[in-house]
């Protein structure tokens, strides 16, 4: 696995102060996607758990983890011991994805890592980014088809709810 870049802090890409991955990977090609490097996954430098985490734990200001793409279910697998161990510091995971958040339920029923990995993420932003639904003053997302979800009140109700920003 490769990764596009890692910001240590940032406040446009989930709420409050957060570190950011970009992995690298992206089935969707979404005309006017903001990184369309990041649809290669052979596109910048291999994925270092430890450098990730232990920048992310240098910075004290920091609310939480988002992943972002590229498209971090892809990478289930691999990301998903940086995830329990940022949680278990008390951050918070945030992941955008191109996925709708029920294709990523049905994925899950046959996929154990997916399934693994959605009961540690906090927050999915789903759906692909749609130029023709482009709005660039939502919070958080860049189209209005794209949904800001509450994943594990979702899994616990069995039903999509959506978190209010």
């Amino acid at each position: 696995m490769k990764i596009g870049g890692f910001y240590s802090d940032s406040i446009s890409n989930g709420e409050g102060w957060r570190a950011v991955l970009f992995v690298s990977g992206c089935p969707h090609h979404c005309l006017g996607c903001h990184n369309p490097e990041s649809w290669d996954q052979d596109y910048g430098e291999p994925y270092e758990e430890n450098n990730i985490y232990n920048q992310i734990m240098m910075n004290p200001f920091l609310d939480g983890l988002t992943l972002s793409g590229g498209e971090p279910f892809l990478y289930c697998k691999e990301l998903f011991s940086l995830v329990k161990r940022v949680k278990a510091k008390g951050l918070n995971i945030w992941s955008y994805t191109g996925f709708t958040f029920e294709e990523l339920l049905r994925w899950a029923e046959r996929n154990s890592d997916v399934q693994a990995f959605l009961k540690e993420v906090d927050i999915v932003v789903d759906g692909r980014f749609l130029i023709e639904k482009m709005e660039p003053k939502r919070p958080f997302r860049g189209s209005s088809n794209q949904r800001i979800i509450d994943v594990q009140a979702s899994l616990m109700k069995q039903e999509t709810v959506l978190y209010i920003a």
